[in-house]
């Protein structure tokens, strides 16, 4: 598959999974959890699902342990959406990119007080 067309599966991805996340899961341990990238395998077997999730720690295992076993409905809804060959495999991967950004900040804020 050409790499346009696999941003714009990894683009489709990610919006049937957000809506589906907040209009179909309703298992209280997924509290709020934003999609912020999907990375689909060329030949559209697996998904890498990374999501970012507000709270702490124990937050973002127990909406990582929710979302893993909403598994079924959000592959569903993946299924029911996009006409693809195959539906993929869907991996939840917590993204801290945030944090990571955050924490570089930080350190330049804190060096150039210095």
């Amino acid at each position: 598959m050409t790499g346009d067309r696999m941003r714009r599966v990894d683009e489709a991805v990610r919006e049937v999974l957000s809506g589906a996340i907040t209009q179909q899961v309703k298992d209280p341990r997924v509290g709020f959890v934003t999609v912020t990238a999907v990375e689909t395998v060329p030949d559209l077997r697996r998904a890498r699902v990374y999501v970012s999730v507000l709270g702490d720690e124990a937050v973002r295992r127990r909406s990582l342990q929710g979302l893993r076993s909403a598994h079924g409905i959000l592959q569903s809804a993946v299924a029911r959406e996009l006409r693809l060959k195959h539906t993929p495999t869907l991996e939840f991967v917590y993204d801290d990119t945030a944090e990571r950004g955050m924490r570089i900040s930080e350190l330049i804020d804190r060096e150039a007080s210095e």
